[in-house]
């Protein structure tokens, strides 16, 4: 299992908001069911089989392009460890529990 974090900035089209874009990308997330995700106010965290994330991952930077986006600019942060397995609360909870001394 993996975590990560996708942002995909549509580039070259007029006005500063995305937020269509982003309706359109969030409708395919909820449409499938490989990859859980979390979205936010300045990306999307994945969590999942790298294979999947790799695959969902080419198929929302498409969207834009579909759009009539004449270039998508997409990061993607992927996060795996062999020793353990976590998940996108288990990172956060780890984070809290350091903050609460436990």
């Amino acid at each position: 299992m993996a975590t990560a974090d996708i942002t995909v900035l549509p580039i070259g089209r007029e006005g500063a908001s995305v937020s269509d874009l982003l309706a359109v990308i969030a409708m395919h997330l909820e449409n499938q069911d490989r990859v859980r995700f979390e979205m936010g106010p300045m990306g999307t965290a994945l969590e999942g089989d790298p294979t999947d994330i790799f695959a969902l991952a080419a198929e929302i930077h498409a969207l834009p392009f579909e759009s009539g986006i004449p270039r998508v600019y997409t990061v993607l942060k992927i996060d795996q460890r062999s020793d353990k397995q976590q998940t996108l609360e288990s990172k956060v909870q780890s984070v809290r529990n350091l903050l609460r001394g436990s």
